[in-house]
């Protein structure tokens, strides 16, 4: 098992690529973000979506 962090909330540009993805920034928080791929949870931590880069 790899390390797990503590979800946080979208920086700007963060905010931009959801909004690019159909997402409302305000409902999700950030898991992990790597150069290939953006991990979010919902804020009521039902939902989880990953957003690929650069495809």
């Amino acid at each position: 098992m790899g390390k797990q962090t503590r979800p946080a909330r979208p920086t700007r540009k963060q905010k931009e690529e959801m909004k690019a993805w159909k997402l409302v920034p305000e409902n999700w928080l950030v898991v992990q973000d790597t150069a290939s791929e953006l991990v979010l949870v919902s804020k009521s931590g039902l939902k989880k979506r990953t957003i690929q880069r650069g495809a």
